[in-house]
């Protein structure tokens, strides 16, 4: 599913898909398409603060140069957001803490000296939340802007969704990349852990840290994913069918609100109105205990990737950072190689669900992104599948009661990225899709 045709004049709402596919064949140039995403910043912006760090006219200095060139990757004269945990050479990354302002690595981070290599340019370093843990910094939901646009990739998904950019990197630990998607109404995807290089990422909990990315449509989640990782091609097979999907509602489902809740129902009738087999599954009661084993292994990764800054200036972290530092330095051996058991055995077990269905079903969210932007919400319906280092896929699934977007998730078997994808498209297909802010919203 893509912005709809009838957005093509603006430059700015052209998926990262067809704006390479114009500029490779002339109809569009890189500078063309960078000024429009500049000059939807310049409106924007004020309102919605997904930026960090930008220079326009080094980004257009650099489309000139792309339309000079001549087009050798698949992303080429293409500009993309950077959140500001990944290093680039050349804007500096502060990774959302004033212990760092003004920051400047002397080298790209893996992916993003991926997407260079694809042709693509950095169109600046979009917001994120300290660290990429809780405390957020100023971004704003596009479709409402008193309420949160999630985190921690805050905003690269706002970027994406009020189309500043047409694509953008984040990161997830617990929730960080699906939970935005879905908060701002886009589509965004976690790979298997470990298949995208996470070189050059400040770390959180190196036991979970994952690179994802956000985009307006599934092509460009797979476009994207085949520059990143060796295990995608850009090439979306159709699934085999009928689909095969569990319904999996998890011991969180109770703490989902009615509209999240019933985005699930709706998407399950879409499915089987189309033909595809839809069954409740229930993972096995053993992982019923995940949630607390990913708080165990988070603080555990934090007391390590922040060893440096808490001992020479703790009190220039957060005190939320602080708190799950010192838990971090709490824990005994037997409480971390519990939840490493638990989690490592959990893995084993889920991969045999998938002998039943192809992917499962379940809230990529909460709901609706909650109001105020002093938290940026829930990674209850995230955690789970981050620990088990699951493929996970949002998809905007309309609106709740309050206008904002709500989605769903297909999680898909462990290094199942491509087919997950390949069916997330088929599923797209019976959904909504992403709606644009202004065009009756914010």
């Amino acid at each position: 599913m893509t912005v709809p045709s009838d957005h093509a004049a603006d430059p700015a709402r052209l998926s990262a898909s067809e704006a390479a596919r114009r500029i490779a064949e002339g109809s569009l140039t890189s500078e063309a398409l960078v000024r429009a995403c500049l000059a939807r910043i310049e409106e924007r912006e004020p309102l919605i603060r997904a930026w960090a760090a930008i220079d326009p006219d080094d980004a257009i200095e650099r489309a000139r140069a792309a339309d000079a060139a001549t087009p050798a990757g698949p992303l080429h004269g293409v500009p993309f957001g950077v959140k500001d945990i990944f290093d680039t050479a050349e804007l500096p990354t502060g990774y959302g803490s004033p212990l760092y302002e003004g920051h400047q690595p002397e080298r790209d981070s893996g992916a993003v000296a991926a997407l260079r290599e694809a042709g693509a340019l950095v169109l600046g370093k979009t917001v994120t939340t300290e660290f990429a843990f809780r405390t957020p910094g100023p971004t704003r939901n596009p479709h409402q802007p008193e309420h949160t646009p999630g985190g921690s990739s805050s905003g690269s998904a706002a970027a994406v969704a009020d189309g500043m950019v047409p694509i953008a990197l984040g990161s997830q630990t617990g929730g960080s990349t699906i939970r935005p998607g879905a908060f701002c109404g886009i589509f965004a995807f976690k790979p298997t852990y470990g298949f995208v290089n996470s070189d050059g990422v400040h770390p959180l909990a190196t036991a979970l840290d994952t690179v994802g990315w956000f985009a307006r449509s599934i092509e460009d989640l797979a476009l994207v994913g085949a520059v990143l990782s060796t295990t995608q091609s850009a090439a979306l097979d159709a699934p085999a069918q009928p689909l095969r999907i569990g319904v999996v509602r998890t011991p969180e489902w109770g703490r989902v609100s009615p509209a999240g809740q019933r985005a699930i129902e709706e998407t399950a009738a879409a499915i089987t109105a189309a033909g595809g087999q839809v069954s409740d599954l229930d993972l096995p009661s053993e992982c019923d205990g995940l949630g607390d084993a990913w708080d165990v292994i988070v603080a555990a990764g934090a007391a390590s990737a922040f060893a440096t800054e808490y001992r020479d200036s703790s009190d220039g972290l957060s005190p939320a950072l602080r708190e799950l530092i010192e838990a971090g330095h709490a824990l005994g051996a037997a409480e971390r190689s519990e939840a490493e058991s638990l989690a490592l055995h959990c893995r084993a077990a889920v991969s045999e669900t998938f002998a039943q269905v192809d992917a499962f079903l379940t809230p990529s969210a909460p709901g609706e992104a909650p109001a105020g932007i002093a938290t940026t919400g829930d990674p209850l319906c995230n955690r789970v599948w981050t620990l088990l280092r699951l493929p996970c896929v949002a998809l905007p699934a309309g609106t709740g009661e309050g206008g904002l977007p709500v989605g769903v998730q297909l999680v898909g078997r462990h290094g199942g990225d491509q087919s997950l994808l390949e069916l997330a498209s088929a599923v797209a297909d019976l959904l909504p899709g992403p709606a644009f802010p202004g065009d009756g919203g914010a």
